[in-house]
Formats: C-alpha cells, structure tokens, sequence
C-alpha cells in the first residue's frame, strides 16, 4: 500500500488532534514507527479498543512498523482516566493472564513476521529501582502542571491516590524507552490519553534530545451520544467466549443508520470507495450496508467461517421478519446462542423465568418476569405475558423454544 498512513487515518476519521500535524505527516510511512498501548485490566479486548487496533493494522498496511504494548507494568498501579475511582487492583498471576490473552488477540490482527512488535512494559518498569526512577525521570515533571490535567482535576474532586498520579510519569518512560529500543518517533492513542501522551513527548524531547509526536483519535460514541461498544448485557468483547460472533454480528449490523459510514471506515478494511458508496444508501436500503459492515467487521476479528455462520444465523432468525416460523426456514440456526435444555427439565414443566436465568440471558429470574410483564419477550412468535409463565415439552417447536427479547435479541433453548 503506497498511500501515506496519516493521510489514510484521516480518510477513515482516526483524527482528532496531534502535537505537530506538520512534523509528523513528514515522516516517511516507509520505516515509521509508532505504538500504541493496552493495559491488561481484562483478559479481552473490547469494541473501545478497536480504533487503536484497526490503526496499527493500517499502520503495517502502509508499509510502517507497528508496536503493540501491553502494560503489564502500568496496569499494576491502574490508569485515573475517565475512572471516578481508583482502579481495582489487580494480581500478578491475574496480569500475566491477561497479558497473555491479549497477546494472542493482537497476533490475530498483526503480522510479527512482517516487523510488528509486540512488547510488555512489565519487562523494563518492574525492575526499575523507584529512586533510580525519580532521579532520572521524576524531576523533569511539574507537579503544577499536572494538576492542570482534565484527569487530575476531576479526580481532585473524588480523591486521587499518589500512586496514581504516578502513572504519566511511567506512561511517558514506556515511550522513551521504546524510542531508544526500536527508534519509535509516535505515539497513538484516544484522546482521553492527551496529557498523558504530551508528557511523553516533552520526556522524550528532554532525555533523549530528539522529536517525537502524538496523535489521537476520536473517542468512540454513537450520533445519540451514547458509549459505543456498550449493549444491555454491557461490554461487547472481542473474544469468543465473552461476546459470541452472532452477538458481535448483531451489534455492528443493529448500530443506529447515522453511524453506519462512520463504523465502516473504522472498523473494516474496505477501500474507501466501497464505504463512500455503501455510505449512500438511505432508508430501507442502509440495511444492505449495515450486513456488510456486521460481516466484515465480525470477519476481521473471528473469521470467515465464523462470520458466514453468524450471517446465516441472522438470516434464519430475521428472514422470516423475526418469527419463528421464519427462524425454522430462513437459515441456518445453528449460529444463534444456544443453551441445551434437558427432556427432563421440562418433564414436570420449567418456569420460563428459571430458565432464562440459567441460560445467562437475564441476572435474576425477577429480572426476566419484568421483561415479561413489560410485554418484551416471545417465545416461538407467541408473546408471553404470564411472568410465571412455564414451560412446557408439548411446547416446544422442532425441539426448540425460540426466545424473543424485545425486537432483536434472539437466543434458542434446544431440548436434548
């Protein structure tokens, strides 16, 4: 890929501000190197990790180096930003866990055999004698000046622990010392990490005498204003085992119509041209751009196969215009969630309740008779309005119960 990277991210909307647009669209894309860092707080990615993610992608695309930090080190003491409360703090053998499978999710999505780095700060920060590190890195801080930061002064409000407020000073020194390691001249981030990447950049400047720069990007929220990434069951994973990738298909192809040109820039790799003309489609057409971008931005993270299965899944449940006489001959069902239900459950009859709380789909089973009693929930295309509704074996369609949730939320209980 020829084209510059920064002109790329500005194509695709990864811009929201940089230290100096000027010296850092001069670099060269051939032989860049930037990074971007992750600190293991869960043992999976989340759609609010995307952004970075897709830009190292593109980063590698254009021919540059990308570094994927994971903060083993750093995720030790916890980051404030956008945080009202200190961190939980998490164990070493919980960090290592996580560290590991965030490793083999960023394997998946850049190629360390064509110059992609992946480094854990934990390597250079655990062994850091604190008073070395003050001696070194503390005094070229402002004590003044960090207390100007949005961060800091929110959390002013809230209390802020000291260790804490050590976390810039330790962010900035994972980007000096990857400037000395691999000749890393940017660092890219969100741009809630603003302060923490403009002291980077003055660290750099001043123990390692050399230019560097910051580039952030836009923070992820829909046209409504609302926190992209987040659903009724909260955080939509990047693993398998957190989100299914039928759940993962549903999200992206059920986004609100005005963020759909937004989401296929950021998080397909289609070529412009194909999300400015997918971006034309209006009214009962957006639906043909919203299936592809659920495609292939389910592709890009869990693959083809899995992809074309969570398509076929949504067909067979949505081909029918949601009922379940649809769901039976629309697709396959194989790919929507399913939970087995065993013959003798239902043998003296299963509260419909119970057995969604089983199923993970609600916290409690008073949570699922307010669903009930709200009128939200079929089940084989027939509303439920009974809260102690039951289940029973005579019931059942194909084998199967099909529960609705409101319009789109499908799960399938399959008698065994």
């Amino acid at each position: 890929m020829s084209m510059n990277v920064w002109a790329v991210f500005r194509q695709r909307g990864f811009f929201q501000q940089c230290t100096d647009e000027a010296g850092v669209e001069a670099l060269a894309p051939q032989g860049l190197t930037a990074y971007t860092g992750f600190d293991p707080t869960a043992d999976s990615f989340h759609v609010g990790h995307l952004i970075p993610l897709m830009a190292l992608m593109h980063l590698q695309r254009a021919g540059g180096r990308p570094i994927a930090l994971l903060g083993g080190g750093t995720a030790m003491i916890g980051d404030p930003t956008g945080k009202n409360d200190m961190r939980k703090m998490l164990s070493e053998e919980e960090l290592a866990h996580n560290t590991e499978a965030l490793r083999q999710q960023v394997s998946r999505l850049l190629d360390f055999s064509q110059g992609a780095v992946l480094v854990n700060n934990a390597d250079w920060l655990l062994n850091k004698g604190y008073i070395q590190f003050l001696r070194e890195v503390g005094h070229h801080f402002s004590v003044n000046r960090m207390l100007t930061f949005e961060t800091f002064r929110t959390r002013m409000e809230t209390g802020l622990s000291f260790i804490e407020f050590n976390y810039p000073l330790l962010q900035s020194y994972d980007f000096l010392e990857l400037h000395k390691r691999y000749g890393c001249t940017v660092q890219l981030g969100g741009d809630d990490q603003w302060a923490n990447i403009i002291s980077g950049v003055d660290l750099v400047r001043r123990m390692a005498k050399a230019q560097v720069y910051g580039w952030t990007f836009p923070l992820l929220t829909t046209a409504s204003g609302a926190k992209m990434g987040k659903t009724e069951k909260g955080a939509v994973w990047l693993s398998a085992d957190k989100t299914s990738p039928y759940d993962y298909y549903q999200y992206w192809v059920n986004i609100e119509d005005a963020d759909v040109a937004k989401c296929l820039g950021y998080f397909t790799l289609l070529p412009m041209e194909e999300v400015r003309e997918l971006a034309r489609l209006q009214d009962a057409n957006i639906r043909q751009a919203k299936q592809k971008l659920a495609y292939e931005a389910t592709r890009l993270i869990h693959g083809d196969e899995a992809a074309a299965q969570a398509q076929a899944g949504a067909r067979a449940v949505f081909g029918g215009g949601g009922t379940a006489e649809g769901a039976t001959t629309g697709g396959d069902m194989d790919a929507v969630p399913t939970t087995p239900l065993a013959q003798s459950r239902l043998a003296q009859g299963w509260e419909l309740a119970a057995a969604m709380e089983d199923a993970g789909l609600v916290k409690s089973r008073s949570e699922a008779r307010r669903l009930i009693q709200q009128g939200g929930l079929t089940v084989n295309d027939i509303k439920v309005t009974d809260p102690h509704h039951v289940l029973q074996a005579t019931d059942a369609q194909d084998g199967q119960f099909l529960i609705r949730m409101g319009k789109k939320r499908f799960h399938r209980l399959q008698v065994e």
